[in-house]
Formats: structure tokens, sequence, C-alpha cells
């Protein structure tokens, strides 16, 4: 069974009720905006892009460009999704294939289109107590550290990061049970709240590379596990589906849609972001528009 602190519970729910608040006034601001400009998108977006920067970045430049505001909520890709079927968002920017497909499936959104990817990384402690580091499959590392029974921590939400996690267990033919695997209570905090508890707790956690490189010089945990295919993360976008949820500003999304798959606009943002920083991308552009220029280069 999967031990959870209940002494956080009521932490916990008063939290998600304050963040329910803040999400019901955004809707209301996008909304009076929307009536006052007609040039405003509100999107649902997965945290780990946000907590790294590069949403902001993204949205600011259009605005400059276009004069469309865009506005965003933070929330793990289950969550994301789940506000969107209520036709409260206009876009989605989410990283679970699965929950993705069933989206478009039960009419909310129209289509997934590929934006970008980065990759996930196992980390853990320095002196790795299950010897898991330089291993070059994901899933053979996460059967050494159920087989030792070392502390993990998962984020638990059904977002996107815990989604691709609960794959490669599934990979790993394990269902993660037991003292050693924990569900954060905070987990729905995002990635980086999940990474600064499992540094506390000096334990091992599937992580994207952005968060990590992003909080590298505050915690003690390294990268023990990465390069390994099945721990691709992609990024997509979908439309909330406009003839579900008239109000849907469908004009607005295809201009912002359009602009993020461009090679010479958002695609080449995403390919030079984080470089200045970290010496490295932290997203990698994959539009169909970019990886069609560079088959032709």
């Amino acid at each position: 069974m999967i031990e959870r602190d209940t002494s956080m519970e009521k932490e916990f729910q008063m939290r998600k009720w304050l963040v329910g608040i803040l999400f019901c006034l955004t809707v209301v601001f996008s909304q009076s905006s929307m009536a006052q400009t007609g040039k405003f998108i509100l999107m649902a977006s997965t945290i780990g892009p946000i907590d790294a920067g590069i949403v902001n970045v993204l949205e600011d430049q259009f605005e400059k460009e276009t004069e469309i505001r865009v506005r965003h909520v933070g929330a793990g890709t289950g969550a994301a999704l789940k506000i969107a079927e209520k036709g409260n968002v206009d876009l989605v920017m989410v990283h679970a294939k699965s929950l993705e497909e069933k989206f478009i499936r039960d009419g909310f959104g129209t289509e997934r289109i590929p934006l970008m990817y980065n990759d996930f990384v196992i980390v853990g402690p320095v002196n790795d107590p299950t010897g898991i580091k330089g291993l070059s499959v994901a899933t053979e590392a996460l059967r050494k550290i159920s087989e030792t029974g070392a502390a993990f921590i998962s984020r638990g939400d059904r977002s996107g990061t815990h989604v691709a996690e609960m794959e490669l267990w599934a990979k790993a033919g394990i269902k993660p049970s037991g003292a050693w695997y924990k569900i954060y209570e905070k987990g729905a905090e995002g990635n980086v709240a999940t990474l600064r508890y499992t540094d506390q707790q000096q334990a091992y956690t599937v992580m994207d590379r952005a968060t990590y490189l992003s909080m590298k010089k505050e915690i003690k945990l390294v990268i023990l596990v990465e390069k390994d295919e099945a721990l691709l993360n992609y990024i997509s976008l979908i439309p909330v589906n406009a003839k579900k949820f008239p109000r849907v500003n469908e004009k607005d999304v295809q201009t912002f849609v359009a602009w993020l798959t461009s090679p010479e606009k958002g695609q080449k943002i995403i390919r030079d972001f984080g470089k200045d920083k970290f010496g490295a991308p932290l997203f990698f552009p994959n539009s169909k528009e970019w990886v069609k220029e560079q088959g032709q280069k």
C-alpha cells in the first residue's frame, strides 16, 4: 500500500481550495478582458514549462508582435485537461499522450499539435545507495530501486510527469508500493516543489531535465540515469473545441498556434531558450513545420 502523510492532509486540501479560488478569479479576469478587447487567450499549461520560464517568454513575445494577450493557468496535465473540459480555457499545453488522446476522443479538443520536447532523468543522492548511476535503461534502474527499497518520491497527481513515471514502472513490470514508495502530498504544486522535497528526503525521483537544471545550484541531488529513449518528454498544444464551447477564442488561438509552431517565431525562441544561462537549451523545437524545414536543410 502506498503510504501518505495524513498529518499534512488538511494543509494540502486548503492549498487546493486556494488554487481553485485563484483559478476562478483568473477566468473572470480573462472573460472580462475578452469582452473589452476581443484579443485574449487563456491557456491551461503543465507546470514544468512555466517553472522553467519559457511560457512567459513565449507569451510576452507573441503579445509584443501581435497585440494579442495570452495568460496561463498552471496545473498538472491531468488537472489542466479537466479545466479545459469545462470550456474555461482556449488552449492547453500538456505532455501525457494517453490523456491527450482521450481528451480529443471525448470531443473536448481538436488535435494534438507537436510543439517541443525535452527529457526526463532519474535523479537521486550523490552516494547513490542503489547503484544505478550510469545505467542506460531507465526501467532497469527502477527495478533496482524497487528491489533495494530505496526511498522514491512520486508526484502522484495525474500530471504529465506522474503519468510518465507510471508508464516507466509499467514497462518495468512493477506496481510500486510499500514504505519506500511515497506520494508527495504537495505534488500538485509542481515539479519544483517535488524536487525540493525529494532533495530534503535524499530520495530518488523521475524529473524533467529543465526543472533539474533550473534548480541544480539549490539542491544536492544529481542526475544518475539519462538519455534513454523511454525518457523523452513530448509537449503538445491542443486547441479547445470551439464547436463544443462557442466562447472559445478560436481565431486568436489559431494565430497563436501558428506563431508557436513557426520555425522563425516560437520554434526559434524554444531552440535558444536556456542557452545563455545554462549553456544548453532546456527544450527542443518539435513542430511539424520545424521538422520539415530541418529536413530540407
